[in-house]
């Protein structure tokens, strides 16, 4: 599969969790995949393992992570990995009784889909790899294609978040401190551009940017790193 060599390459040279996300990123969207979520856990979600090294897209529907750990925990679909050993294709759909997750052969129909990529390795399950979107590829080529890219960024994600820290890239910028100070305080960030005067797509940049800088993938894990540079105050 010539196709697969190029990004592969590309995640083994990866330097950032960025790069890695953006690696995703570029093999899930031609095949209609909008939503990555990339998570290590250990022998099981109950006990409290979950390490998520990249999240992109609209998962909570309010384009909000303050909700990660417990969605973690509580989605039956990251449930499922526990007692899968391959990849298998998920649909969402809302029903009278609220939200509906099934495990299915192949999606169809209105709703959200899509594949989860359980990662293993000598002790067992590692982690997994989420790829979703209201309108995917599910035929077996595009499942073999983010099967192995999904796995190869598993592994290049850890070796990433697990090195030694250091100083990535150049310091945050004076606004990019100030909107996390205000993350870090618990405003929300529509209450964070009332009070500084912006718009709040002007506040997400900011804060895009700070986890692009940071090297990390949510919100909360840049206000964590932020404190530990000494950028902001803990």
């Amino acid at each position: 599969m010539p196709a697969l060599v190029p990004p592969l390459l590309e995640l083994e040279q990866a330097r950032s969790l960025p790069a890695v996300g953006g690696v995703l990123r570029a093999a899930a969207s031609p095949l209609g995949y909008d939503r990555l979520l990339v998570f290590a856990t250990g022998t099981g979600l109950e006990r409290d393992a979950q390490r998520v090294y990249w999240i992109e897209g609209d998962w909570f529907g309010d384009g909000s992570d303050t909700a990660l750990a417990r969605y973690l925990h509580a989605c039956p679909v990251n449930r499922h990995v526990l007692d899968s050993n391959a990849p298998f294709f998920w649909s969402k759909r809302q029903g009278v009784r609220g939200e509906r997750y099934q495990v299915v052969k192949q999606p169809r129909g209105d709703g959200l889909h899509g594949l989860q990529v359980p990662v293993f390795g000598p002790t067992g399950l590692e982690g997994a790899v989420s790829f979703a979107g209201t309108s995917i590829d599910a035929s077996a080529s595009a499942r073999l294609l983010l099967e192995m890219v999904g796995r190869s960024a598993f592994r290049a994600a850890r070796q990433l978040a697990e090195a030694p820290a250091d100083v990535r890239a150049g310091a945050l910028s004076a606004r990019e401190r100030e909107v996390l100070r205000w993350v870090a305080a618990g405003r929300r960030q529509a209450e964070i551009a009332a009070t500084l005067g912006l718009s709040a797509r002007t506040v997400e940049n900011h804060l895009r940017r700070a986890r692009q800088r940071l090297g990390v993938a949510t919100t909360a894990q840049a206000v964590r790193a932020a404190g530990r540079r000494g950028e902001i105050e803990d």
